[in-house]
């Protein structure tokens, strides 16, 4: 197998976006949760998306684990490394996007890596140098509130500097606007001038476009999904995307879990509550009770039969305030642990249609369900496809980053699995 696209996602929501974007664009793709098994057949593709959790871990272990994921892409044939960051440039200070951008480009002796998380079609632009969700530069926008990694600057070149040993440029958008070319030659400049990375302006789908073809002749990039639909274009040309797979519901109830705390999901949640039976879960008591969960679950077992649940523990950012004051910084890991062990006991009781919201929180619920890997699927939202297990009893998944989606989403994807709310 050799792969016009090998790609590193820093999170199991953005791997799935980044899927769904390759496959729109006409590309055979597969999601692996992890570096894949030896044994695990995943067929005739054009790219693989290997997912990871290594967003908001230390440094040094997201480096290793995307240095062993680019090793099983080579191994395979890759012949463009694509790093996949969210297209809010989810990180802090000390990394992880300019330590693992740059151990990447190390192991591939890459001259120069073109940076950028702009997706347009989901309201990302980057303009000077400057990212923008919306009409709202990224520090006046809801994720300076982010439970993780609040973003408090909206200067890219500023913010991958302080990550980086080596130094950023910026290719701005008088340079992208006069195509592939242009690009390639800024690029050449600032490697010449001895920056290492460089973020690269795009507003538009002909900017992302030009960009695509323009990285493809490097080694690596570092981007969001639009930069995957640009590469993707050049790799495929302008030929239309396929239609992707419809699949047949499985059997069993569906259930929605909700962990994110964005303004999004919120307002997802309260567009269902009058319809659902919704549990908004005691996060307290979830911590410290260890018959809380069980009581949780009992409590939904009997409503599964009638329709689908909804298990959350979103919450305003007040409360996660309150909430990392009294129970420590790692409050958020222990949540996640604990949505994803009611998951595993959603599944026990024959759900086999699971919707997750959050980042974070489908990691945590796809490790402890053991997945492999997954197929994509028909789009619900901008950014979030339909999924489906691939190996053991099929399951269909919808991983949703806390920010995507309408307040409809949860309808969307529940029809989209064959289920009415």
């Amino acid at each position: 197998m050799s792969l016009m696209l090998g790609c590193i996602a820093d999170d199991y929501t953005g791997a799935s976006d980044l899927a769904n974007t390759l496959t729109r664009q006409g590309l055979r793709t597969i999601q692996t949760i992890g570096v894949p098994d030896a044994g695990l057949a995943l067929g005739t593709v054009d790219a693989v998306v290997v997912a990871l959790k290594t967003r908001s871990i230390s440094s040094a272990d997201a480096v290793a684990r995307s240095l062993a994921a680019l090793g099983w892409l080579r191994g395979k044939g890759a012949r463009h490394i694509m790093f996949k960051i969210c297209s809010t440039f989810d990180s802090t200070d000390a990394g992880n996007i300019g330590p693992v951008t740059e151990a990447l480009a190390a192991a591939l002796d890459a001259p120069v890596v073109p940076v950028t998380p702009a997706f347009p079609e989901t309201g990302r632009t980057v303009f000077q140098g400057h990212l923008f969700v919306g009409s709202r530069p990224l520090h006046e926008s809801p994720l300076k509130d982010h439970p993780l990694n609040p973003m408090h600057d909206s200067d890219l070149v500023r913010v991958l500097a302080r990550q980086s040993r080596h130094g950023v440029g910026l290719v701005a958008h008088d340079v992208v606007s006069q195509g592939a070319a242009a690009i390639a030659a800024r690029l050449a400049a600032l490697a010449a001038s001895g920056m290492r990375s460089a973020i690269v302006d795009a507003i538009s789908e002909p900017d992302l476009i030009a960009l695509g073809a323009a990285a493809l002749r490097l080694p690596l990039s570092t981007g969001a999904s639009g930069l995957g639909l640009g590469l993707a274009r050049a790799a495929r040309g302008e030929s239309a995307g396929t239609a992707p797979p419809v699949w047949e519901a499985p059997g069993g109830p569906a259930a929605i879990i909700a962990g994110s705390c964005a303004a999004a999901t919120l307002e997802q949640i309260a567009a269902v509550e009058p319809d659902l039976p919704v549990h908004r879960l005691d996060i307290d008591r979830l911590l410290n009770d260890p018959v809380y969960a069980d009581a949780a679950l009992a409590s939904t077992e009997a409503q599964l039969s009638q329709g689908p649940v909804l298990l959350a523990s979103s919450a305003t950012p007040d409360v996660v305030a309150q909430l990392k004051a009294a129970h420590g910084d790692d409050v958020g890991a222990r949540i996640e642990a604990a949505l994803a062990r009611l998951a595993a006991g959603l599944v026990e009781r024959g759900v086999r249609r699971l919707i997750v919201a959050g980042g974070e929180t489908s990691g945590a619920v796809i490790d402890r369900l053991g997945v492999a890997a997954l197929e994509i699927g028909p789009e619900i939202a901008p950014g979030v496809p339909l999924l489906r297990s691939i190996g053991g009893a099929p399951m269909l998944f919808a991983l949703k980053s806390g920010n995507f989606g309408g307040a409809d989403f949860f309808r969307r994807a529940l029809a989209a699995m064959g289920v009415a709310a």
